[in-house]
C-alpha cells in the first residue's frame, strides 16, 4: 500500500520551521477536530465552538447540575441511554469479566504488573531527615494520594494496556481508591478484557463515562462518583482540555495529545524495523511519526518498506492516513543536527537506533521516553516495560516528565528545632523580617530567646 508520505531535506530552506508546524497539527493548542466533530458540536449546542468552548461548556454544566449534566451529555455525544444505576460497573459485572476472561490474558497482566511494579518501587521516593548540629532536624517526607480517576480511552480500541501503566505505579506510592473512567462503548466499560484486568488489579470502581463529561466528573464530583486529588490517563483532544481546564481543582498528570515517536537512524538498522516503528505510532490515528537520518538510501529503504508493511497489517488505511497527515522522512546533514532536530521536537518517544546510540543519549535533553538500539522498539515501553506509557506530548517534554509512583506522592516538610537550634538562625531571621517590615514574624523569633539576648 502507498503511502503519500511528506520528505524534508534539512539543507532547503524552511526544514526546520516545517517540523515545528508538523508538530504543532497536534498539539492541544491545534485544535485537530475532524469534520465529523465540527457536525456533531453543531448538533448537540447549535453553534460552532471552538474544542475548548466545548469543553468549557461540558465542564460548566457537569460543576452546576451534577450527574444529570453527565448522563445528558453521555445520551448527546456518545449515544448511550446511561442511568444513574447503570453508570458504575458492578462489582458482579466485573466478577463475571473476570470469570470469562481469557486465561492467557489475566497470566499476562500478572507478569506484566509485577514488571511494572518492582520498577516503580524502585524510584519510588524515599522520606529524607537532616539533622541540625545546632540542634532539631529537618524532614522531607512523602505520602500518597487518597483518590485518583484514570481516565482510559475507547473509541477505536481497547487499551487494558493504559489501565496497567496507570494503576500499578498508584499502587506502588500507595493510594488507597482508584476510580477507573472509560467510555461506554465496546473498546470502553463494555469490553470484557478491560473489565477483567480492572478486576484483576483490584480495582472495583469502574464507571461508564468518557470525554470531557468524565473527566469534569471526577473533578468536582457528581452523584455516585465522589471527586479525586488527581486525573491521569491518556484521551483525545477533549479530554486533555477538560484536564487542563479543572487543573487547580485536581491535579493532572499532563495536558497529552496524540501519539508521537521520533525515530534517528542509520544505515546499521533495516529499514522494515525503522517502518514498523513509525507505521506503530500512526495506526493510533492520529499520530506523529518522524524519521531523522542522514542517509539517503535508508530514507528510500525505509519508503518501500512502509509500502510493504502496510500491505501486510490491519489498521492499515488508518495508519496510512496519519502518515500522510502527520508523518515524514527527514534528511539531515549529521547526527549533530539529528540530535538537534530531536531536542527541538522534543518528542514523545524517541528512537535511537544507530551504531552509537547509547552515546547519543547523553546529548538528547528533550524526549518523554528514549529508547535505545535496534532491540528497544516503543512497543516494549508500551505495553511491558517499566516505566509508565503516559508521556508528555507536544513538545511538554521540554518541562514536563512522564507519569510514574512518585507523580502520585504529595511532598511535605517537617521541621523541628530546640532551643539551640532556633538561636543559631535568630540574627538572620531578625535582619530579614526588619527588612521586610514583617515585625511580627521577628516578635515571634524574639520573645523565644533567652532573656539576655531579647
Amino acid at each position: 500500500m502507498s503511502v503519500n508520505l511528506r520528505r524534508i531535506d534539512t539543507s532547503q530552506p524552511g526544514a526546520a520551521a516545517e517540523l515545528t508546524a508538523l508538530r504543532n497539527k497536534l498539539s492541544v493548542d491545534g485544535d485537530m477536530v475532524s469534520e465529523a466533530g465540527r457536525q456533531k458540536t453543531l448538533e448537540v449546542f447549535g453553534e460552532p465552538l471552538t474544542p475548548a468552548q466545548t469543553v468549557a461548556r461540558i465542564c460548566s454544566e457537569v460543576r452546576e447540575q451534577g450527574l444529570s449534566a453527565v448522563l445528558d451529555y453521555t445520551r448527546k455525544l456518545d449515544g448511550k441511554e446511561i442511568t444513574a444505576d447503570t453508570l458504575r460497573v458492578s462489582p458482579e459485572e466485573l466478577a463475571a469479566a473476570h470469570a470469562f476472561a481469557d486465561p492467557k490474558l489475566l497470566e499476562t497482566i500478572h507478569s506484566i504488573r509485577q514488571g511494572i511494579l518492582s520498577f516503580q518501587l524502585a524510584i519510588l521516593h524515599q522520606d529524607t531527615r537532616i539533622d541540625l548540629e545546632e540542634g532539631g532536624y529537618l524532614r522531607q517526607r512523602y505520602l500518597p494520594l487518597k483518590r485518583v480517576g484514570i481516565c482510559v480511552p475507547g473509541g477505536a480500541a481497547a487499551y487494558p494496556s493504559t489501565v496497567l501503566m496507570t494503576a500499578v505505579p498508584a499502587q506502588a506510592a500507595g493510594v488507597e481508591e482508584l476510580v477507573v473512567v472509560a467510555p461506554p462503548t465496546p473498546f470502553g466499560s463494555y469490553n470484557n478484557d478491560l473489565l477483567a484486568t480492572c478486576h484483576e488489579l483490584g480495582i472495583r470502581e469502574v464507571y461508564r463515562v468518557g470525554g470531557a463529561q468524565a473527566v469534569a466528573a471526577m473533578a468536582y464530583g457528581v452523584e455516585g462518583l465522589p471527586p479525586v486529588d488527581k486525573i491521569v490517563g491518556p484521551g483525545n483532544l477533549f479530554v486533555a482540555l477538560a484536564k487542563k481546564h479543572v487543573y487547580g481543582t485536581v491535579d493532572i498528570d499532563s495536558i497529552a495529545g496524540p501519539s508521537e515517536v521520533v525515530v534517528i537512524a542509520d544505515d546499521t538498522t533495516p529499514a522494515e524495523y525503522v517502518a514498523l516503528d513509525l507505521i506503530a505510532q500512526a495506526e493510533h490515528a492520529p499520530g506523529s511519526s518522524i524519521l531523522l537520518t542522514w542517509s539517503e538510501k535508508l530514507l528510500d529503504e525505509v519508503q518501500d518498506a512502509i509500502a510493504r508493511q502496510l500491505g501486510r497489517l490491519e489498521r492499515s488505511e488508518l495508519a496510512s492516513q496519519s502518515l500522510a497527515e502527520f508523518g515524514a522522512l527527514v534528511l539531515v546533514r549529521d547526527r549533530d543536527e539529528a540530535i538537534e532536530l530531536a531536542n527541538l521536537l522534543a518528542t514523545e518517544h524517541l528512537h535511537i537506533a544507530c551504531d552509537d546510540a547509547e552515546e547519543m543519549v547523553g546529548a538528547i535533553r528533550y524526549a518523554g521516553a528514549i529508547f535505545v538500539g535496534p532491540y528497544s522498539p516503543v512497543a516494549l515501553g508500551d505495553y511491558a516495560a517499566g516505566p509508565s506509557h503516559v508521556l508528555p506530548t507536544g513538545a511538554t517534554a521540554r518541562f514536563a516528565s512522564g507519569l510514574s509512583s512518585n507523580s502520585f506522592l504529595r511532598s511535605g516538610s517537617v521541621i523541628y528545632f530546640d532551643q539551640a537550634g532556633l538561636e543559631s538562625l535568630a540574627e538572620e531571621v531578625l535582619f530579614m523580617a526588619n527588612l521586610e517590615g514583617l515585625t511580627a514574624h521577628g516578635a515571634g523569633v524574639a520573645i523565644r530567646r533567652p532573656p539576655e539576648l531579647d
